[in-house]
Parts: C-alpha cells; sequence; structure tokens
C-alpha cells in the first residue's frame, strides 16, 4: 500500500510511510491522489482530502467529528446510550443556566471546556462565583455530576482491537485522574463490562482510533469521552503496537502479525 501520513509521532511505528506536512498538502496533490490511505490529517484539511480529492483517511470521519467537540460528542452518547453517560447539562451562559445546574447538582459538581485534553478545562465548581468566573471565560456551560469515584478507566482501540486497559488513580485530594495531571497508573482487575461499554460505543459510531475514557459507579459503566489523539503513556511498546493494529485495520498487517505479547491487565467481572 502507499501510505502518507501528516503526523510522523503518530505513525513511528508504520514503515514505509511517506511524511508529507499539513501546510504543504497543496505542494503534493498527485502523491495524495495516488496515495491508499491518508493518515493522520489535520482537522482542517478534512474537506480537501475527503470530499474533494475522495481520499480515504485514517482514523475514520466519525473519529474526527465526534473527537472535535465534546458538546456532540456528548449529545450523541446520549441519543444511543443514555444510562451510560453521568448526568449532564450542556447550556448556553446564562443566569437561567446556572440556577438550573445548581438545582440539579448543588456544589460541588464538575464544568469543561468544550474543546480541551489531558484534563485541562476540567474544574470542580464549589460555589456561585466559582461558576461565574468559570463561565466569563467559557460560552458555554457543560455540567457534569461529580461520580463518588477516585480513579477512571482509560480503554484504548485501534479497529476492533484492544490495545490497552488500565485505571487512572486521581491523585489524593484532586479530581482529575488523567496520567499527565499526575494520575497513577494501574493495570489490575479492569472491569470487563467497561470494555464492553468501549466496544459498543466503537462500533456504533465507526470509531476506529480512540482512547475512552470509563468510570465504574457500582458495577455500572459511565463514558466520558473520548480522544482520537490519545496519550500513550500507558501502552508498553506503543509505536510498535500502534502502528501493527493500525496496519491490521487498513489490511496489510499480516506480515508483521498480531503482537505476541497480551497487554498486561487482569480482567474482573
Amino acid at each position: 500500500m502507499k501510505l502518507i501520513t501528516f503526523d510522523v509521532f503518530r505513525t513511528l511505528g508504520i514503515p514505509g510511510v511517506r511524511y508529507i506536512k499539513p501546510e504543504r498538502m497543496l505542494d503534493h496533490l498527485d502523491e495524495i491522489r495516488a496515495a491508499d490511505w491518508l493518515l493522520f490529517p489535520e482537522y482542517w484539511q478534512l474537506n480537501t482530502l475527503v470530499h474533494g480529492l475522495k481520499a480515504r483517511i485514517f482514523p475514520s470521519l466519525a473519529s474526527y467529528h465526534l473527537g472535535h467537540d465534546k458538546v456532540e460528542q456528548t449529545r450523541a452518547f446520549q441519543a444511543l446510550f443514555p444510562e451510560h453517560v453521568p448526568p449532564t447539562e450542556i447550556l448556553g451562559a446564562s443566569r437561567a443556566a446556572i440556577d438550573k445546574v445548581e438545582s440539579r447538582f448543588g456544589y460541588p459538581f464538575i464544568a469543561k471546556r468544550i474543546k480541551s485534553s489531558m484534563g485541562e478545562g476540567v474544574r470542580l465548581i464549589d460555589s456561585r462565583p466559582a461558576l461565574e468566573a468559570h463561565l466569563a471565560e467559557e460560552p458555554v456551560l457543560y455540567a457534569q455530576e461529580r461520580l463518588p469515584i477516585d480513579r477512571d478507566l482509560r480503554i484504548v482501540l485501534v479497529g476492533g482491537e484492544l490495545l490497552a486497559a488500565y485505571w487512572r488513580l486521581t491523585p489524593l485530594g484532586g479530581y482529575r485522574s488523567n496520567v499527565s495531571q499526575g494520575g497513577a497508573i494501574d493495570r489490575e482487575a479492569i472491569p470487563e463490562a467497561a470494555i464492553a461499554l468501549a466496544r459498543r460505543l466503537a462500533e456504533a459510531f465507526h470509531i476506529n482510533h480512540a482512547g475512552f475514557d470509563i468510570a465504574m459507579v457500582d458495577g455500572h459503566p459511565y463514558v466520558f469521552e473520548f480522544n482520537r489523539l490519545f496519550g500513550n503513556q500507558g501502552i508498553n511498546d506503543s509505536s510498535k503496537r500502534i502502528g501493527a493494529a493500525i496496519l491490521r485495520q487498513l489490511g496489510d498487517g499480516d506480515d508483521l502479525g498480531p503482537d505476541d505479547d497480551e497487554p498486561p491487565f487482569a480482567l474482573t467481572g
């Protein structure tokens, strides 16, 4: 296959890939037209590549569109899997919105920035002044009940393959479990229900490259979000294993074969 990547970091484990800087796309249209797959384009490239040049891209278009906006992603999850979405309000930044969120959740609750990653833009709101300060910076009030948890799960799927599943433990006194925010990793006793939910979400929405963030409350899984560009800290030999999984997804990974080393985590029922 002829493969072109627009993100060299994300394709380090794939041999023989041609790298083109995204901003040089128009200088290489003949190569792009001749490629079998275009890997990891920037979001702003999608219309040109998919709708203009009719190119095949990886990750999937759905992975891009749903992963780009927390509001649209959450509403899609609420439509198909409402029982697996934490109690959430998505409202305009208004006095009525403040009253509604206070009435429903009380304090404290979690407020999130619409476009953020690695735990950035996630705030624990413990008072009306804190909420007003948050809304002074954000045009949309994305409010979520604070679940009674001290950890959540990161579950990484590429295509239909499970590449990693691990707990992210919240630092003492904190409310964000992201590894980038100081969360610790634990690979023991991974609930099958959480992995099953991640697989259902990926299949339902045609998401083929994602790290799903899932919490467990009394044995029931709740999805917070997925990240199309997820961190690799919790994936052993990440470049090799992700690259091989991508090639299998594209249909040319048989020569590499499945990785002999299974992800080191223990499942629970």
